[in-house]
């Protein structure tokens, strides 16, 4: 372990606390590379890497039953108070409301039926979690349903991968141990990515038939000469 980092353990800093810090520069690139390299939309930046670390506070199995919760209560929530016609913000609220209340239900039966899991997941992370409404349901406005579930689906994806890297043991023992290569490293790769100007891999797959056409004229002009 790092001297920098077993002192400040030492000190009383948790150590889940630094890995999740130290893990963040990771995941955070990951993330970036999906984007600029795979092609894999998502909300951005920062939602997966917000899912990610919720995953990782609540577990996995009871993060994605919050995550798809949370998600189903605001959009049924939106096709049911859009008939009111009410501003942005107490729709928005409205909806909130509706899931917070779905959250609770979840608790509910979790302390009901000795579910320790849901009792004890993170409510700071669930809380995260249910902030994605707004920013998915604002999704559903501008591409519309189907476009917003494409989006969600590849976020949730992206987040799941995440979760498995930043979960691996070897790989915390590996940024404990030397913190100031991971954020090195993740910065050197990150201006790699700044400078990319390529095709992204499913740019490759959808434009597939335009390259053939642009390559078969290439093969015929040399093999002319």
């Amino acid at each position: 372990m790092s001297p920098l980092i077993q002192y400040m353990i030492n000190q009383g800093v948790p150590q889940e606390t630094l890995i999740f810090l130290l893990m963040l520069p990771i995941v955070a690139t990951i993330i970036a590379f999906s984007r600029q390299i795979v092609g894999i939309r998502g909300f951005g930046i920062y939602t997966p890497l917000i899912i990610t670390f919720a995953f990782l506070a609540t577990g996995l199995k009871y993060g994605l039953i919050f995550f798809i919760v949370i998600i189903s209560v605001g959009t049924l929530m939106r096709l049911f108070i859009r008939r009111f016609r009410l501003l942005y913000l107490p729709r928005m609220a409205i909806a909130l409301i509706a899931v917070a209340l779905a959250i609770l239900t979840i608790i509910y039966f979790g302390a009901s039926t000795q579910r320790t899991g849901l009792i004890t997941s993170s409510v700071f992370a669930v809380l995260i979690m249910i902030t994605l409404v707004e920013k998915f349901l604002s999704t559903q406005v501008e591409k519309g349903g189907k476009g917003a579930i494409f989006i969600t689906i590849e976020t949730l994806i992206l987040s799941i991968i995440c979760y498995f890297v930043a979960s691996w043991d070897l790989l915390q023992i590996f940024v404990l141990s030397h913190p100031l290569l991971v954020i090195s490293l993740a910065v050197v790769i990150n201006i790699f990515l700044g400078k990319w100007t390529g095709l992204r891999l499913s740019e490759y797959f959808r434009f597939r038939e335009i390259i053939k056409n642009i390559e078969i004229p290439k093969k015929k002009r040399s093999g002319k000469i």
